[in-house]
Order: C-alpha cells, then structure tokens, then sequence
C-alpha cells in the first residue's frame, strides 16, 4: 500500500510539473506575439505618418511697406498691386520739381539760354544748401538738369522766375497742369518742393509720374547717375539723389526724391519690376534709407521668392586603375 501511495503521489507531481511548463510556454509565446503586434502596428503607423507628411513648399515672404503711404501699379494695364493710405493728403517736398520740368518743357523755352542764380532764389524758409552762389551763370537746360536729378533747389527756383510773367505766373501755370491731369487734391505753392502747401496723394502723384514720363527729356535727367555741369568757369559734378539708379538689379525709366521736415522722405518711380513696368509712389518715409529699402521690398515681392534650391546628387566615381 505504502509503495502504491508513494508512485501515485509522485505521477501526480510530475503532472503538475508538465503543466507549469506547457502555461510558461504559452505566457512567454502571448507576450512575444503581442510585442510583434504592437511593433508591426507601430511599423504601419510609421509608414501611415511618413505617406501623409505634407511636402514643404517654399512661401514668399510677407510684404512690409515702411513708409506711410504706398502706390504700386502696372502702368500700361492699371492693374494695382499695392496702396496703404493712399489718399491721404500730404505734402510732397522735391517731388514738385515733376510738375516744375512739365511747365519748363511745356512753354518750349529756349533750353541753351542763359539764365542766372539770383538772391531770390535762395532757400529762406528752410536755409536748405546749394553749390551754386548767387550770379552763376547756367544754361536753362543744364539747371532744368540738376532740379531733376540732384534735386537742386536754386534751379528749379530759377526756372519758375524766369518763365514768362514770373514766379506767380509759373506757379498758376502748375495749378492748371494739375487740374488738367484730374488731380484734384494736388496743389502748389513753389516751383521747389519747400513749401508744406505743396500737396498730394500717393494715388495722384502716380498719374503725375506717369504724366512726367511721357516726357523724353524728364525721364534722362531723373535717371542719369551723375552729371559734369559747367557753372560760369567751374566744371562741377553733381549725383543723382536717388542711389537705386546706380543700382544694375534696377532699371528706372524715371525717378524723383523728396524731403522736408513735414513730407518726410519721399520716393516716386517707374521701373521694369517682374517684366512689366510699374508705377512706385512711396511717401512719408522715417529714416534716409527706408524709401529705398521699401523699393527694395517691393521690388523681392513682385518677382517673387527664388526657386528653392535643389540637392546636387554625389556621383561615386571608380577611381581604381585598370589592370
């Protein structure tokens, strides 16, 4: 009996023991087949993620226009690509001198005549500089000249004196050039630019610029770097007060800049920006440089951000020598 008992009782821990085997084997299968689950779904998760990650696409950067008012169009088609506050009133400093060559060119007046600084010419109201004294003599074209491109003062005060029936004559005869052209919240006071009564909007003064380029002899002067002009028996040179016509990413047709204390710094253009030729009228710009980096923005924005650039494949070459 005793030996019955001791071979029952040792089947039945042998057993027991073959199952704890069999249960381990099973626990240790279960938690392999789910980590290969749980790493295959993370697998096809991964490879969800990287098909439906979006391509990066390069975007033009966001226009900034610094200056207080801004007019860009196309000038053949009209089309408008920029304005801010573009019809607000505001004085337009040396911009004037546009209207002051159109009244010069439109009484047909002897270009080769000479004409001199005399002491009315002289800036009292704003004591502003000038290279030319009073009793230079200069040629009425050559003084038409330095008015446009280095916005000489003295000039252009000389041109409205000396026009038939006056400085009042010619400043009525600006009034009626503007009301002739539609721009009816533009008015003068001077041929300069230094009276704050010498107003405009951005809008108009594009018509104004357009108007000016028809002019052969407006878009030269505005645009040529520098010039030697001989004042009585001095040859001088004078530059252009616009530093983007020096600039080869331009080509300007026609420009004029403009400053006095009320106005701000100004800038009117036309160029050839993104193959089409374009109107700028940038006004009541802070900082000697803004009007320009304005342009400048305009300028990216318009032809629009660079192709972004591609990788350049690593061709691996055989560099053994043949056998």
């Amino acid at each position: 009996m005793a030996r019955r008992y001791c071979i029952a009782i040792l089947i039945i821990l042998l057993s027991v023991g073959m199952l704890s085997v069999q249960v381990a084997a099973g626990t240790s299968k279960s938690s392999q087949s789910s980590k290969s689950s749980k790493s295959s779904k993370s697998k096809v998760v991964q490879k969800k993620k990287k098909k439906t990650r979006a391509k990066v696409v390069y975007a033009p950067q966001k226009l900034v226009i610094r200056s207080a008012c801004a007019w860009v169009e196309d000038q053949q088609t009209g089309e408008l690509f920029i304005q801010k506050r573009a019809t607000a009133v505001l004085p337009i400093a040396s911009i004037t001198k546009l209207m002051t060559a159109m009244v010069t060119l439109d009484a047909q007046l002897d270009l080769q005549e000479l004409i001199s600084i005399e002491p009315e010419d002289v800036d009292t109201m704003r004591h502003s500089r000038s290279r030319l004294r009073v009793g230079t003599p200069i040629a009425r074209g050559d003084a038409l000249l330095l008015a446009l491109m280095a916005s000489e003062n003295r000039c252009a005060h000389a041109l409205g004196r000396t026009y038939p029936g006056g400085i009042n004559a010619f400043i009525a005869a600006m009034n009626a050039k503007a009301q002739s052209l539609g721009l009816t919240d533009t008015h003068f006071e001077d041929p300069v630019g230094l009276s704050s009564g010498n107003v405009s909007t951005a809008r108009e003064l594009a018509r104004m610029v357009d108007a000016a380029y028809q002019y052969p002899l407006v878009r030269e002067f505005t645009t040529r770097e520098d010039a030697a002009v001989q004042l009585g028996y001095r040859m001088m040179k004078f530059r252009n007060s616009n530093r983007l016509v020096r600039s080869p990413r331009w080509q300007i047709g026609l420009s004029k800049t403009g400053f006095i204390d009320e106005a701000g710094r100004c800038l009117v253009m036309q160029a050839q920006v993104a193959q089409r030729p374009v109107l700028i009228v940038l006004l009541d710009a802070h900082g000697k440089q803004t009007r320009f980096a304005d342009a400048d923005r305009i300028k990216r924005w318009m032809e629009g951000p660079p192709p972004p650039r591609q990788k350049q494949r690593v061709t691996k070459t055989n560099t053994t020598r043949p056998i």
